[in-house]
């Protein structure tokens, strides 16, 4: 935790400097998707049985228990760095992932914004992406990835996952008041076959599929500016 806090810190300094902001001005650093413990304990499935993986897509979690929207920025400023708790799945689960899923593990995150339409309902704007990052020589760990370049933000605005290929990132065995939400159509809801990644900034999307009783066991630090 030392470490996460002095990475924090840095991070902290870095952008107020670069936002011209003055020593006093009032930002402040925010764990976005951060929750407290939670029954069962949210770990990432693999290598147990199942060991499933998030895939060939964007998502954000919709809910964890009594918490609604938990990946929504509360102030506007900007995204600073991710972290994403990772299982360890064994040689035979990685190679039928790398197999099936389109290669190594990799994922990075994205800020959504919803679009307020009644014909366009489910809709999420791609305002900004961090570079993606391979995540095999991370398995079993969590690891925090600072960005070089922070991603702005607003108020109301959406930290998702983005996973191209997959990534050991998901726990399971939450009720339906646990769920998450992502980029795939109707009919793509049980299939990761196709590529359904939001990676086109300025474009929007639909995010139909709802999938319950899991959690994506990623955040975000987001800075707060005035």
């Amino acid at each position: 935790m030392a470490h996460m806090r002095r990475t924090h810190l840095a991070v902290f300094t870095t952008l107020a400097l670069a936002l011209g902001l003055p020593a006093s001005a009032p930002a402040t650093l925010a764990e976005v998707g951060v929750i407290g413990a939670t029954s069962p304990a949210t770990v990432a499935s693999c290598p147990g049985t199942p060991c499933l993986a998030v895939s060939r897509t964007t998502g954000f979690q919709v809910k964890v228990g009594a918490r609604n929207s938990p990946m929504t920025i509360p102030h506007s400023g900007a995204l600073v760095a991710w972290t994403i708790s990772l299982g360890k799945p064994n040689a035979t689960q990685i190679k039928f992932f790398n197999a099936n899923e389109g290669g190594p593990s990799e994922a990075g995150v994205a800020v959504l914004r919803p679009v307020v339409s009644k014909k366009l309902k489910l809709t999420y704007k791609l305002i900004a992406q961090s570079p993606m990052v391979k995540l095999e020589k991370w398995f079993g760990m969590t690891a925090e990835f600072p960005l070089e370049t922070a991603l702005q933000t607003k108020k109301g605005d959406i930290v998702a996952l983005t996973v191209p290929t997959w990534a050991p990132a998901l726990a399971l065995g939450f009720g339906n008041d646990t769920s998450w939400r992502a980029s795939r159509q109707k009919a793509q809801c049980t299939s990761t076959s196709a590529q359904t990644t939001h990676t086109i900034i300025g474009s929007g999307v639909q995010y139909f599929c709802l999938y319950q009783t899991a959690r994506l066991t990623y955040s975000a630090t987001v800075i707060s500016t005035p």
